[in-house]
């Protein structure tokens, strides 16, 4: 189709009033036949020096001098295949035209011509070809950029299964010490509660749903440790749809047993609240004294990281009124 329009361009310049004789059809024959030659020698002479180059210099690290040696190249390849062309056809369609007395001032002229075609077509490639390689680069960095957060949204998953049984183990070991019955239904209940673990490692969100069912068998097991000591409620509506980070209630809800005072004269009290589209952990804000409980330091921290890489929406922290609340926006897969 470029081919044609620019025969149909080159036609019409050369000679627009042959179209009323045969002998000027016969003109505008030789005239298409020759503008055809001349349009596919320019058209193909620019498609192969634009791919000549664009396997040398990126458009994208050396702009500037792809594009000057794309068009330095490509206008004297042109210069040199028109005015060769040109003077050719002169010689053969022309009578009495030789070497000696060729006018060379209308090889000149008509080159000119082709040049002017010729920076439509190199604009042309030069546009089409800058455009898919800049369309190139941003796929390739959006993939790239798609590639790192997965890979560190990986990373930071991989923490919460060593996390888990770290702290669990490190629970158990303190309990073993003071009631043995107590501890074998620790395990027992453990082993069932490692098993979500496990399940939900490779996932990126997990339903409301499932995140409370495992929230209740989490506090059910602290319940085994700490009895009357700790005391939680849940109320939530509307779950459906809703999408939370894996194990994020387990972490808040392990760091509210592990920093605050739990006994039958100060009670740990941690309430779980559905509010809009965010979920309320509060627990009492009573810390505890002594040294902390050993701990891997993942938290707060996981969390806020995985919500960054998963949606513009973060977790809010605060205090008020001897509470410690964090507030987790529920997702859905649109966000």
């Amino acid at each position: 189709m470029l081919n044609l329009i620019i025969v149909i361009a080159l036609t019409f310049t050369q000679c627009p009033s042959c179209y009323t004789s045969w002998e000027g059809f016969l003109s505008i024959l030789d005239n298409f036949i020759f503008s055809f030659l001349m349009s596919c020698s320019l058209s193909f002479g620019g498609q192969y020096v634009n791919l000549y180059y664009e396997n040398k210099i990126s458009w994208i690290a050396y702009p500037i001098r792809r594009l000057v040696l794309t068009a330095t190249t490509y206008f004297i390849y042109t210069f040199i295949v028109s005015y060769v062309l040109i003077a050719l056809y002169i010689l053969i369609s022309v009578d009495r035209i030789t070497i000696d007395n060729m006018p060379w001032n209308i090889v000149a002229k008509n080159t000119m011509y082709a040049i002017g075609v010729a920076f439509i077509i190199i604009t042309i490639f030069v546009t089409r070809s800058w455009l898919m390689e800049w369309k190139k680069a941003a796929i390739e960095a959006e993939q790239l950029k798609t590639e790192k957060i997965a890979s560190r949204y990986q990373s930071l998953k991989d923490q919460l299964n060593p996390h888990f049984l770290f702290n669990s183990l490190n629970a158990l070991s303190n309990l073993v010490y003071e009631d043995a019955d107590k501890s074998a239904h620790f395990i027992q209940q453990l082993s069932k509660i490692y098993r979500y673990v496990l399940d939900v490692q490779q996932e990126e969100l997990v339903s409301l749903d499932k995140e409370l069912d495992f929230a209740k068998s989490y506090l059910s097991l602290q319940k085994i440790r700490f009895e009357d000591s700790l005391r939680y409620k849940i109320i939530v509506n509307g779950t459906q749809g809703y999408m939370l980070p894996p194990l994020s209630l387990q972490l808040l809800l392990e760091n509210a047993v592990k920093h605050n005072i739990a006994s039958m004269a100060i009670p740990l009290n941690i309430f779980i609240e559905q509010k809009g589209d965010s979920l309320w952990v509060c627990n009492d804000l009573q810390p505890k004294s002594g040294p902390l409980e050993d701990t891997t330091g993942v938290g707060l921290e996981n969390i806020n990281n995985r919500y960054e890489l998963l949606s513009h929406r973060k977790p809010e922290i605060l205090q008020e009124n001897n509470q410690f609340i964090v507030k987790l926006p529920l997702l859905n897969l649109s966000q």
